[in-house]
């Protein structure tokens, strides 16, 4: 049952005007069971004064792409009515011709291109409108019967539209709809959703969830001893299993789904999708076409559903049929897509935008983890509309032809291009060890100023979570998600992956850098001093490496590592014996990886640096005290010394040797690997011969 959210004592405290229109827009918006993330749109009247003084009748309607959830005043946009009502004596008019008139309607230019159904909202002679897309309303829309049905819950209240993309048409059918009905209080627009209005804020905002609540009540009742989508065919795996293989199938999905453009995967086993997906009727379901059409362009018309018995087959086989249907796919969308385009479109990335897997749930991709969740929430209402539908009939949705008019409908395009350009590493994935330090939290800042998704991997798990932390608060949430992890257990570095998997679906840059440091002469270098130096800086690094290379050869998407070094790995420090033979160790097992990744397009780098002592436990430890004593100098003189022993007589921060970092995961380095890079200011003793 949706709920009722609004409050009077909120509601009273507002200005009139457009204050209104946003707190009812926001209302409505929050529950996605009653509007579509990006989609519906809210509109009021006014009356308005223009820069002439005079007053005039203004429309206040959603500006196209923005989410009702979120809206602010900047998001709607003003139009001059007295413009805009002659529009109705029109037999038709084309949507360029409607979106060229319009704008010159708009009472201020700065204003956002007003939503695709602005007309809709001006015919109706109520002076609030909401359209939304109700999960219930839709199941009744998308029923075979559905008209049959709404008679029976609506009586003569209403007005049924049959289906027609939105536009001139449409806005014109629904106001004489409306005008030759005058007991009407709402419209039903087939395959589509809800129109509803009021004279006050708050009376268009009860009829929405009143007209709702009485359709959730009546297919509550007609699921009473219905068995929703045909029963379950196959039943759940116990939670830990299909989590360890959705861990496993996820880089093999997004190798699958990233043949022209590198997508971020989400992973979904909600009951709900459980249910769906394991069902008897699931099959057949999924392929009859979106339950709403503003779920086109983020789900496309169909998901792919991998028929997978996971009773009786094995994980193999589970892959072997995930690259076979999503092939399948592909190659079916490229053939929807040449049989109907038109001149001038171009095709999208034909992969599929979800996919259903029996037994494990649901995998839904998007260029960002956040478009992969929109991708993902948009088809649980979908199961919630079709679940809804199977009580009343049969599901029904918009042709073949209809569909591809919605996914490449220039109007709804428009919406995509008002995203901000991607950055350089959107849809990259980067896993940086020792992320919580200087060097590592400062490339995750980095790496993620430039788009992209970072799994922050620490030994100390409060220090990786506050990286994280600020990361998200930056960028945007989910962009970062911190993980407890010691380089030195095999296991625990598998579960780190598996954790990634699930989160992004794979790995695209692995930044090796969790360290430490000791100081002591040879003779008084202890074998546990030794193993403590190999354990965390040679054999953490192998088996941090060899994992992401597991990852990365199952995506088949190349990749890049880049191995935190030191000055160390090239130059013998004095005192220093474990702690150099070590940090050599890591960049030459670096060279050894890029040898054996190149076939696959995996790179594998080295960055040099030297005395970073900005931000860094390790120089915050014993290691300060053992470097001055073997230099003879006090523990506050060794930053200075470090500068005055570089040819450019500069120190080196964790923002320089991130900018390498940076320069080596990129593009810029694409031709590059097996090479190291020194950043330390250039110290002749550490110049290679």
């Amino acid at each position: 049952m949706v709920e009722y959210l609004w409050s009077d004592d909120q509601a009273t405290a507002l200005a009139p005007g457009l204050d209104e229109l946003v707190y009812r827009s926001n209302l409505i918006g929050s529950d996605r069971s009653v509007c579509n993330w990006g989609g519906g749109n809210t509109s009021m009247k006014t009356m308005e004064t223009d820069f002439r003084g005079r007053s005039i009748d203004v429309m206040w309607v959603k500006g196209s792409g923005s989410d009702l959830a979120k809206m602010k005043a900047v998001n709607f946009t003003g139009l001059r009515l007295d413009d805009i009502r002659p529009l109705i004596e029109r037999e038709d008019m084309t949507d360029e011709d409607m979106t060229a008139y319009l704008s010159h309607c708009m009472i201020d230019k700065s204003h956002p291109r007003p939503s695709i159904e602005t007309l809709l909202h001006a015919f109706l002679p109520f002076r609030h409108v909401d359209h939304t897309h109700p999960d219930a309303i839709i199941s009744v829309c998308c029923a075979d019967n559905g008209r049959q049905i709404a008679e029976e819950i609506f009586g003569d209240r209403f007005v049924w539209v049959p289906y027609v993309r939105p536009g001139f048409k449409l806005s014109k059918m629904i106001a004489e709809g409306v005008k030759h009905n005058p007991k009407a209080e709402l419209v039903l627009m087939e395959k589509h959703g809800l129109v509803t209005w009021g004279e006050t804020s708050k009376e268009s905002y009860d009829r929405t969830i009143a007209v709702i609540r009485e359709a959730e009540d009546y297919i509550e009742r007609r699921s009473a001893g219905h068995q929703s989508f045909g029963g379950q065919q196959h039943k759940p795996l116990p939670a830990q299993e299909r989590k360890r293989i959705a861990a496993d199938i996820m880089p093999v999905i997004r190798g699958a789904v990233s043949d022209q453009k590198q997508m971020l995967l989400t992973y979904c086993d909600s009951e709900d999708v459980m249910e769906f997906a394991g069902s008897r009727k699931a099959p057949e379901l999924s392929q009859i076409g979106a339950a709403c059409p503003d779920h086109l362009v983020h789900t496309k018309r169909v998901p792919a559903y991998i028929p997978w018995n996971p009773a009786e087959e094995d994980k193999n086989r589970l892959i072997e049929l995930i690259k076979t249907e999503i092939a399948k796919f592909k190659d079916e969308y490229r053939a929807y897509f040449e049989r109907n385009k038109q001149e001038g479109d171009e095709m999208f990335e034909p992969a599929p935008r979800v996919i259903l897997i029996p037994g494990i749930g649901l995998v839904a991709s998007g260029k960002s983890l956040a478009a992969a969740k929109v991708s993902r929430d948009l088809y649980r209402r979908a199961i919630a509309v079709m679940k809804g539908t199977e009580a009343l009939g049969n599901f029904v949705s918009l042709n073949e032809e209809e569909s591809y008019r919605i996914e490449y409908w220039p109007l709804e395009l428009y919406k995509l291009t008002l995203a901000p350009p991607e950055a350089e590493f959107s849809r990259k994935t980067v896993f940086v060890t020792g992320g919580a330090g200087g060097i590592g939290s400062e490339t995750c800042r980095r790496l993620a100023s430039v788009g992209a998704h970072v799994i922050v991997a620490d030994i100390n798990i409060e220090g990786a979570e506050k990286t994280a932390q600020a990361i998200n608060k930056q960028y945007g949430e989910g962009r970062a998600a911190a993980v407890k992890l010691d380089v030195t257990k095999e296991d625990e570095v598998q579960a780190a992956f598996r954790e990634s998997a699930l989160r992004y679906g794979g790995i695209d840059i692995v930044v090796n850098n969790a360290g430490l440091a000791t100081s002591s002469p040879i003779d008084e270098t202890s074998l546990q001093e030794w193993n403590l130096n190999m354990d965390v800086l040679g054999t953490g690094y192998f088996l941090v490496a060899r994992e992401a290379f597991k990852h990365m050869k199952k995506q088949n998407l190349g990749g890049s590592m880049v191995f935190v070094g030191s000055k160390n790995s090239v130059y013998a420090g004095k005192n220093a014996a474990a702690y150099s033979s070590a940090k050599a160790l890591e960049v030459h097992l670096a060279r050894c990886i890029a040898a054996e990744g190149g076939s696959y397009g995996i790179r594998v780098n080295s960055v040099l640096p030297d005395a970073v002592l900005q931000g860094s436990a390790i120089w915050d430890s014993k290691w300060r005290e053992e470097r001055a004593a073997a230099y003879g100098i006090g523990p506050d003189e060794l930053e200075e010394h470090y500068r005055k022993r570089t040819a450019l007589s500069v120190n080196i921060y964790p923002a320089d040797i991130a900018e390498a970092i940076a320069y080596f995961a990129s593009g810029k380095s694409a031709k590059t690997t097996g090479c190291m890079l020194t950043v330390d200011g250039g110290v002749p003793a550490a110049f290679a011969r």
